[in-house]
């Protein structure tokens, strides 16, 4: 069966089609996606401006009505939906189910934020003047997604930009395209304009370059690496688009001498290799005090592997594949990079044989890293960790903030005040104590500093600052 495009308010066969394969088994064949044309971009975004409008002048118990369906349905749908992410992006069953669970939520919660646009007012500087202040929305909405949250990272993309009164013109990852599709499907059911809302599947040099050249898009919203992040700024810079993009990490989860040992075990297996390393809140730099660093190190190999990995359908299973034969061979060329600059693999970092034919490795360790290696540098995403030992708190600190990302960071200890003082001076834009770097809230702030992020935050009542303009009003009543 061939899953088309949604163009212009209509389900549209492309100028081409893919091949989705499940990678924990390349015989499962999960179908055919249509490839968007660059003519079909363009008639669905001239389409959008004029649904746009409409959708803008409803009521907000209609807009609320809107979102809440979308996400009701996919919490009610969470196991159908959870199974068809997880078999074509490779992270076990239970991670899929939470993740589309967790997608619906983002509706639910702009839903209700939909009820909740209140502007403010204020007197003049000038008598008898009052003034409005109030949001509106910004227009056409670009939302580039990536393929390791499919459902999620879209949702909490397209939920706001809809809340807040704006057209979406969708192009997701071209390795996730049945999730997209799923998700697609649930919106255009709607009570939504034509064309309000539209898919378009395609690779990034294509669909991806005209969508952020294109004049008729008012805004970009993208997940993804550095380099695309850096292209597509380029790119809509002269049309001067508004833009906001969460890119790569190099998260640190720093170990304290006065840690819970196995907490602090427990929270660097999760961090490292939930969702088979491929998360940009991923731990893949643990900073650990001398004093606890070898019983620490002996707990999180024996940890490491006793991994189960396997079909992310198959019970039991606690890491999937990577999601392609292309991260694979990236994955494992970091392998051997790091063998190279000295580290130690302590376990893991090796393709396994399985039952199915996929794209399996198991997780690894390095040892005796240092910060400057190139695996302490390089967005990696991959199951892959590095243990980097230190002689103090102080130390420990400095490492953590030298990288030229700042997402995430961590840091397990006992000591309230370590804790107050590295959740001030941490320089990434979320911290967290004694808990993964992996693992956020929707309802409050998301984003980083540095090169993992630019422009305004996702989530929560933060993400109005993208997905609107402020308007400004004078008003003059006159003589009573």
């Amino acid at each position: 069966m061939l899953h088309k495009n949604l163009i212009a308010g209509e389900w549209l066969a492309g100028e081409s089609e893919i091949e989705n394969r499940s990678p924990s088994d390349l015989s499962d064949l999960i179908g055919l996606y249509a490839q968007a044309s660059c003519d079909q971009l363009d008639a669905t975004l001239d389409q959008a401006q004029q649904a746009q409008r409409e959708w803008a002048s409803y009521g907000i118990e209609r807009k609320q009505a809107v979102l809440m369906n979308i996400g009701n349905e996919m919490m009610a749908r969470a196991e159908e939906l959870g199974t068809l992410l997880s078999r074509e992006e490779g992270k076990p069953i239970a991670e899929g189910k939470g993740e589309v669970y967790r997608a619906g939520q983002f509706f639910t919660y702009y839903a209700a934020e939909c009820l909740r646009q209140i502007g403010e007012n204020a007197d003049s500087v000038r008598p008898n003047i009052e003034v409005d202040v109030r949001r509106e929305p910004i227009g056409v909405v670009a939302v580039i997604s990536p393929w390791n949250f499919p459902t999620a990272t879209a949702s909490w993309k397209i939920a706001p930009a809809l809340c807040y009164g704006n057209a979406v013109v969708w192009k997701p990852a071209n390795m996730t395209p049945a999730s997209a599709y799923a998700l697609a499907e649930i919106i255009s059911r709607q009570d939504i304009p034509k064309g309000l809302f539209s898919l378009v599947m395609g690779t990034g040099g294509s669909i991806g370059q005209r969508l952020v050249e294109s004049v008729n898009v008012n805004a970009v919203t993208f997940t993804g690496s550095v380099s695309v992040g850096k292209g597509i700024a380029v790119a809509a810079i002269q049309n001067l688009t508004k833009i906001q993009m969460e890119m790569g990490s190099k998260n640190a989860l720093a170990v304290m001498d006065d840690a819970d040992l196995d907490l602090a075990v427990n929270l660097a297996l999760g961090g490292a290799f939930g969702g088979t390393g491929q998360k940009c809140t991923a731990s893949s730099r643990l900073v650990v005090h001398a004093a606890i660093h070898d019983a620490f190190v002996e707990k999180l190999v024996a940890g490491t592997r006793a991994i189960k990995v396997g079909h992310a359908l198959e019970a039991g299973t606690q890491m999937g594949p990577v999601v392609s034969a292309t991260q694979l061979a990236e994955n494992l060329a970091y392998v051997d990079l790091g063998r190279s600059e000295g580290a130690e693999l302590a376990c893991g970092g090796e393709r396994l044989e399985m039952p199915h034919e996929g794209f399996y490795m198991s997780p690894g360790v390095f040892l005796n890293t240092r910060n400057d290696f190139r695996i302490n540098l390089e967005e990696m995403f991959a199951p892959l960790t590095s243990v980097i030992k230190v002689g103090s708190y102080d130390e420990a600190l400095s490492v953590v903030n030298d990288t030229n990302f700042g997402l995430t960071s961590g840091i397990v200890t006992k000591s309230l005040a370590r804790a107050t003082h590295f959740r001030r001076n941490a320089q990434t834009g979320v911290v967290t104590i004694n808990l993964p770097t992996a693992g956020t809230d929707y309802h409050v702030p998301f984003g980083g500093r540095g090169d993992s992020s630019y422009g305004s935050r996702e989530q929560g009542k933060a993400a109005a600052e993208f997905y609107t303009t402020v308007k400004t009003t004078y008003i003059s009543a006159g003589p009573v």
